[in-house]
């Protein structure tokens, strides 16, 4: 029988990209659900799937147990953020309701909360994934796959950069500036530091070129320590392709560092309005990098880049790509996991890569020189 799907959020950049991957697939039961019902509607059309079924739905209201319960979901996918300023009522709901939850959250405080739900989960048998997204799922899933050639790992140092020209919308802009000149904790050298948000901005080489990039508060700084034990830095960093773009955000996270600007995230729609007046610029490119260091069985120094590149304005599937995964393992039996974790370690970079096979992505290993 077909699973059924219920995905909140789905009219979003992130959402209707996973609608696009389960509808018209015998093996789900698609729901899709936001608050308005016309963008539902349209999305249903361009989908060409009549038997989609929609349903209005808001996380922030009351009665979401009740909601949830009356549409049987089966799974429940969550991909209506920013999730920085949520709890856990969806997922909570969802064990009311006897389904299983997936988010795309990239909330660092988040994502790496969803244990507490954990024994709840186990009892009543089911799974609870948060951060089914870029981080820490994918990246998770690139280190996994490169592990195997070290002996002795000592920094990952991961980063994304989108093409300007890709589709953007108020959530994720939203949860860049909720911690945009915010003190962040950083694990280097072996131990706990601080460092501050879109700060120690550099130069990291991508498949497509040199770009700005800078410190990021995501789930991967906090998971990845304990993951890899021995491992004595992660940092994350992040940025925009344009110049004039990145370095304006750093602005605007330094007038928060200094006190001048209490709360950046609110002016997400308005700062979002206003990259969209260069969007004619830059590149539909994007892509992300993973750079590992340390000891290879030999004991000798080894640092390989791993690079992910994304053209024709696919690089939104990337973050996307996790939950569709997921639900494929689920509707087909093989994903036996019960609890609430993170997303880290429930798929592989060959399973995720195989569900990118239909797109403009394309990725490539490199052995740097020490």
């Amino acid at each position: 029988m077909s699973l059924r799907v219920l995905l909140i959020g789905a009219s979003g950049v992130f959402g209707s990209r996973i609608a696009r991957q389960l509808a018209g697939d015998p093996r789900f039961r698609l729901t899709l659900a936001g608050r308005r019902l016309a963008s539902l509607a349209a999305l249903r059309e361009s989908l060409g799937d009549p038997s989609v079924r929609l349903a209005t739905l808001d996380v922030a209201a009351t009665g979401l147990a009740e909601a949830l319960a009356a549409l049987r979901p089966q799974l429940v996918i969550h991909a209506a953020g920013p999730f920085q300023a949520q709890d856990y009522r969806v997922a909570e709901a969802c064990l009311a309701c006897g389904s299983d939850y997936v988010d795309l959250a990239d909330g660092r405080d988040f994502v790496g909360g969803i244990g507490r739900l954990d024994g709840q989960a186990r009892a009543a048998g089911r799974l609870l994934v948060s951060g089914a997204s870029t981080v820490p799922a994918f990246s998770s899933a690139v280190v996994d796959a490169l592990l195997p050639r070290f002996r002795a790992l000592e920094t990952i140092e991961h980063a994304i950069s989108p093409g300007n020209r890709t589709p953007r919308g108020d959530a994720t802009v939203a949860a860049i500036l909720g911690y945009c000149g915010r003190p962040l904790r950083l694990w280097r050298d072996g131990r706990w530091q601080r460092g501050h948000g879109w700060m120690s901005t550099r130069r990291q080489a991508f498949p497509f070129g040199r770009r700005w990039v800078g410190l990021c508060d995501v789930p991967d700084l906090e998971l990845f320590p304990p993951r890899y034990p021995g491992v004595r830095g992660v940092a994350f960093r992040a940025g925009l392709e344009l110049r004039r773009l990145h370095f304006g955000t750093l602005a605007a996270a330094w007038l928060v560092r200094l006190g001048l600007i209490r709360d950046l995230a609110r002016q997400a729609p308005r700062l979002r309005r206003v990259s969209e007046w260069f969007i004619g610029a830059g590149s539909d490119v994007g892509g992300m990098v993973v750079e590992l260091a340390g000891r290879d069985m030999q004991g000798k120094p080894l640092r390989l880049r791993w690079s992910l590149s994304a053209a024709a304005g696919d690089g939104p599937q990337i973050p996307a790509t996790p939950a569709v995964v997921l639900a494929r393992k689920l509707a087909e039996g093989v994903l036996s996991a019960q609890g609430a974790m993170p997303c880290m370690g429930l798929f592989t970079l060959d399973e995720a890569l195989a569900a990118l096979d239909n797109f403009a992505v394309g990725t490539q290993l490199d052995v740097l020189t020490a």
